[in-house]
């Protein structure tokens, strides 16, 4: 193996995922996988599913072409086929699995690889001695893929979201891995890259296919694999450091979106139109946009993973060198304000001043009575925490 392999593994997961993701569309459709237009998504036709299918079909070529056919990448390769099974289940099915069990299939799915030795033993840490997990190293290790594959579930609801996030999210671990010597992981994560911009070129907005939840579990098992097997195995000083900023906007957006529903005592499995897409949709982001501008904030995060990995700014004995440190706070300020702009001014600025001029014209015209300043403050406040509350049309181009 060397790390040219890795630029064929992903042409050859592009091609493949690229020709078949229209035939898997025509499965979806003589097998029933159709996702119909529910109040809370964003697509207004019945779309087919099942695109995870093609997804897999291009790692698993290029897994078997450029892989080493050891039991690690066995136990990746295995997981990925039985996950990409339970979604397509789950796909197929009316009404989708009942929760509990497609989060068994998950944690089934999960064990494939952990048994086959795709686990963290210990943890390298900035300052400190590397952390020992010791037999915690399997559930935790467990859980984790599990929770990468929710992560990436719950993004995928607009047009080209999960795929292109992924996409960029796992040509990041392929450059870091490669750069680690982890060739295998680098392999890995490059194809999972080609397939899922393959995949990418019929999901893109206008979508003529899903990939459901056999493409959405599919890329986080797979992507939790090669952090696990290209970052956490190796003695990296910020190894954790990785993946925590790589996959930043899915996990972030997982994260406000469960403690949304543990705040409101809903089922954190139960939908709804809390996640970030949603809310741009909500005031007045085309699909198109609404992905766009993600993309640019998953790019930025990612970024600022491939300074920590390839900007010099510290000696081996420790300490920091002045001006690539800047580099490095320089990076990590692009980060921190693409985070702030997209969540702070776009999401809750934005949506105050459009909404309070709305609100406005409603009692202007008499759709609703007239609210006094402190009213409308506080009915604001309450669609900002809740999220509920019409689209609000800005005055922007989509």
């Amino acid at each position: 193996m060397n790390d040219l392999d890795a630029l064929w593994a992903f042409l050859v997961a592009a091609v493949v995922a690229v020709l078949l993701t229209p035939q898997t569309a025509r499965l979806a459709h003589r097998v029933g996988a159709v996702a119909h237009p529910r109040d809370r998504d964003l697509h207004d036709s019945p779309m087919p599913r099942l695109g995870g299918l093609a997804i897999l079909a291009g790692v698993l070529l290029a897994g078997a072409l450029f892989l080493p056919s050891g039991q690690e990448t066995r136990g990746i390769l295995g997981g990925a086929a039985a996950i990409t099974l339970v979604g397509a289940i789950d796909d197929a099915r009316p009404g989708g699995l009942h929760p509990v069990v497609k989060l068994a299939g998950q944690f089934a799915a999960a064990l494939i690889p952990v048994v086959c030795e795709v686990r963290v033993a210990n943890i390298t840490l900035p300052f400190v001695e590397p952390l020992d997990l010791g037999a915690w190293g399997f559930a935790l290790t467990l859980l984790g893929i599990v929770a990468v594959m929710n992560v990436v579930n719950f993004t995928d609801g607009v047009d080209g979201l999960a795929a292109g996030v992924c996409t960029i999210a796992a040509a990041t671990f392929a450059v870091i891995a490669l750069s680690l010597d982890r060739v295998d992981a680098g392999i890995l994560a490059a194809a999972t890259a080609g397939a899922a911009v393959g995949f990418l070129r019929h999901n893109f907005h206008p979508a003529s296919v899903f990939m459901g939840d056999s493409g959405s579990n599919l890329l986080g098992l797979l992507l939790a694999c090669i952090a696990i097997q290209g970052v956490l195995k190796t003695a990296a000083v910020v190894a954790l450091f990785f993946p925590l900023v790589i996959l930043a906007v899915p996990a972030a957006d997982a994260t406000f979106v469960v403690a949304k529903r543990i705040k409101y005592r809903r089922p954190v499995y139960s939908a709804d139109r809390w996640h970030f897409h949603h809310r741009f949709a909500n005031i007045g982001f085309s699909q198109r946009r609404t992905v766009l501008y993600l993309y640019a904030w998953t790019i930025s995060l990612a970024a600022l993973a491939l300074a920590l990995r390839f900007v010099p700014y510290s000696e081996d004995d420790g300490t920091f060198d002045l001006a690539w440190t800047l580099v490095i706070a320089a990076f990590g300020v692009a980060a921190l304000a693409a985070s702030v702009y997209l969540v702070l001014v776009l999401e809750i600025l934005k949506f105050r001043r459009f909404r309070e001029r709305q609100l406005r014209q409603e009692a202007a015209t008499g759709e609703r009575p007239a609210l006094s300043e402190a009213e409308i403050d506080r009915e604001i406040e309450r669609e900002v925490e809740t999220g509920e509350f019409d689209a609000v049309v800005a005055d922007e181009q989509p």
